[in-house]
C-alpha cells in the first residue's frame, strides 16, 4: 500500500515538474517557500498580533496552534515515520532548492502554515477577517511551492495541512475554555458585589 502511495506521489511530482514550472515563476515560488522555513514568518506574525488588544487573541491563537503543530509534526511523525524526500527516493525529481536536514512526511511547512492561518481565521472578527483570509491564501501557496520546488511529496503535504488544520482547532478550544472561564468568574464577582453592595 504504501508503495502505491508513493508512486501516485512521484507521478504527481513528476507532473508538476513536466508541465507546471516556468522560468518566470520558479523565483517568486522559492521565496514564497522560503517563507514558511521553521514557521518564523507565522511566529514574527503572531507575535505582531499579540501587540495589539484587538488581535491578541488571534496572535495567542495563533501561536498556541503552532507549538501543537511542531510537536505533533516535527518532534513526532516525522521521526517516527522517517520517510526520505522526493528527490533522495527517485533521481529524475530535481530539486530547486537546498537539500533539507529533515524527514519529509508531514511537511512542516504546510503544518505551520494552515496551524497559524485556520487559528488566525477562526478568531478574527469583522475588522480583522482580511488578515484571516490572506494567511490561508498564503498557507495554500506556502504548500503548493513546496510541490513545486520538490521536496515534499503530496501526501506529506495534504497531511501536513490536516494536522495544521487540527492543531488550530485544539488551540481554538483551549483559547474558548480560557475565555468561558474568565467570563464565569467575572460573572461570579459581579454577582458577589451585587450581593454585597445589596
Amino acid at each position: 500500500m504504501a508503495e502505491y502511495i508513493t508512486q501516485i506521489d512521484y507521478l504527481i511530482l513528476m507532473f508538476i515538474q513536466e508541465h507546471l514550472r516556468f522560468d518566470w515563476l520558479t523565483g517568486p515560488t522559492v521565496f514564497v517557500s522560503h517563507l514558511g522555513n521553521s514557521g518564523l514568518f507565522w511566529i514574527l506574525l503572531c507575535l505582531v498580533l499579540l501587540a495589539f488588544k484587538r488581535t491578541r487573541k488571534m496572535g495567542l491563537c495563533g501561536l498556541l496552534a503552532l507549538l501543537i503543530g511542531a510537536l505533533i509534526t516535527n518532534v513526532a511523525l516525522k521521526n517516527i515515520i522517517a520517510r526520505i524526500r522526493p528527490y533522495e527516493q527517485f533521481s529524475d525529481i530535481i530539486l530547486l532548492l537546498e537539500r533539507q536536514k529533515d524527514f519529509s512526511f508531514p511537511s512542516g511547512h504546510a503544518c505551520s502554515s494552515f496551524a497559524a492561518a485556520c487559528a488566525l481565521y477562526w478568531t478574527s472578527e469583522q475588522k480583522t477577517r482580511l488578515i484571516g483570509v490572506l494567511s490561508l491564501a498564503l498557507a495554500v501557496l506556502i504548500s503548493w511551492s513546496r510541490l513545486y520546488v520538490g521536496v515534499h511529496f503530496p501526501t506529506d503535504v495534504l497531511c501536513g495541512a490536516v494536522i495544521g488544520i487540527f492543531s488550530a482547532w485544539m488551540a481554538w478550544q483551549i483559547i474558548k475554555k480560557i475565555q468561558d472561564r474568565q467570563r464565569v468568574a467575572i460573572e461570579s464577582s459581579s454577582v458577589k458585589e451585587d450581593g454585597e453592595n445589596g
